[in-house]
């Protein structure tokens, strides 16, 4: 079964930064979601959490992670919606994180999972890499995605791009 990929929508933070990313009005023509993100924070923190609301949602959300920071590795689970971590504003200059969010069956009418992986580098000793389990326990169709940094905002240049899926 090949997959198809189509640029939905795609967002650039301007200049004096932004406090979120938001992906409106997403079609329901698609299998499965999937967004790819470069971001950089302004907070004093290594790194921040990336939390991810469905449909303007803060509720019924859950996480498991993995993290590792070159030295060590964790595991947490929480019931806010994070779902992956943004490269801190104390990191090496113009380094942006990376990760990548996939969404199945975002239209169905059962609960709504997402993995999520993540980088950081800062040209240090320590460097994060997470993987997330997300869940979104509502039967709701997605038609929106809020992306926010759990500590300060997110600086220029950071991106988010969406794409739909189709199985085919």
């Amino acid at each position: 079964m090949a997959n198809t990929y189509t640029l939905i929508a795609s967002s650039t933070v301007g200049s004096g930064g932004a406090a979120n990313i938001e992906f409106t009005s997403i079609p329901q023509t698609y299998t499965d979601l999937l967004v790819k993100i470069s971001l950089r924070g302004t907070s004093n923190i290594g790194v921040a959490g990336l939390i991810l609301e469905y449909n303007s949602s803060s509720s019924n959300l859950t996480y498991i992670r993995l993290l590792g920071d070159g030295s060590a590795a964790s595991s947490a689970t929480s019931t806010i919606g994070q779902v992956s971590v943004v490269q801190g504003g104390n990191a090496t200059a113009n380094t942006f994180s990376n990760q990548e969010i996939y969404i199945p069956n975002y239209t169905s009418a059962n609960y709504k999972s997402a993995s999520a992986d993540s980088v950081n580098e800062t040209n240090a000793t320590t460097e994060y890499m997470s993987l997330n389990a997300h869940l979104w326990s509502n039967t709701a169709a997605i038609t929106s995605l809020k992306l926010t940094p759990n500590a300060g905002s997110l600086v220029q240049y950071s991106t988010a791009y969406l794409y739909g899926i189709s199985n085919s």
